[in-house]
């Protein structure tokens, strides 16, 4: 177990929005979080990232108190990919070197260097390491992000909706990416998501939010149409194309 989140709650002035949130994460899982807007899934991964400050609860990464650890010292443990990556006029390699920062002491050393080189091959991204972020495509600039928080070597990777807005060629590299890296690197991944037949293909183990709580957690079982009802108000069914699950909304 890398992961201990434990009684979390969170309220936004007097709108509790997460509610006794508890769970526990392997190395080597992709874990899908889903629910609705507004269900408390991005503010989920801010409290464990220690961007928001949960009233109550404890956040345990490899048995060590979040709140215990220093900047540096949370920042060498959890990598982070919002929602929205700016853009900029860095390179590519710069970019993906600025996740060294936690590592770096005085200067940029040649294992940074190396680090950084590393990454960028892992991801494909060689070719693209002169160019200006500016000059990317929303699938490129992503792999980018998400190589940025790899150089820090986190124990836990934290990406809010990472598909958000790509095609779907990008869409499945980028979850393939995730899944992959999660394995070879034996990292914990866990991901925000809206599309639920991308979460299926992709994760290991699913947490759905509903109101401020857990309302199921599991492995793919729990992809119920009962739940899916419960959880978004959609009536759907399940089909298996080639032993994934597909969910299929009815009108």
């Amino acid at each position: 177990m890398i992961l201990s989140v434990d009684g979390v709650e969170f309220a936004y002035r007097s709108r509790k929005v997460l509610n006794n949130i508890k769970f526990k994460v392997n190395r080597g899982e992709v874990v899908s979080i889903l629910g609705v807007n507004g269900a408390g899934k991005s503010t989920l991964l801010k409290c464990i990232n220690r961007i928001l400050k949960p009233k109550r609860g404890t956040i345990l990464i490899d048995n060590f108190d979040i709140n215990k650890l220093n900047g540096l010292e949370l920042a060498k443990k959890v990598g982070y990919v919002p929602q929205r990556a700016e853009r900029n006029f860095l390179t590519v390699f710069d970019t993906v070197l600025l996740g060294r920062k936690p590592h770096i002491k005085w200067e940029v050393s040649e294992k940074d260097l190396e680090i950084t080189h590393k990454v960028l091959k892992l991801l494909n991204l060689e070719d693209y390491a002169l160019r200006y972020t500016n000059e990317l495509s929303g699938g490129e600039l992503q792999k980018v992000i998400i190589a940025r928080a790899l150089v820090q070597e986190p124990q836990i990777l934290l990406l809010d909706e990472p598909t958000n807005n790509l095609d779907l060629k990008n869409q499945l590299e980028v979850m393939k990416l995730i899944r992959d890296v999660s394995k070879s690197q034996n990292i914990a991944s866990i991901v925000v998501m809206h599309d639920l037949n991308l979460a299926l293909r992709f994760s290991d183990k699913f947490i759905m939010l509903k109101d401020g709580i857990i309302y199921a957690e599991g492995d793919k079982s729990i992809i119920t149409p009962e739940n899916i009802k419960a959880v978004y108000g959609v009536d759907a069914y399940i089909e298996s194309v080639r032993g994934v699950p597909v969910v299929v909304p009815i009108e």
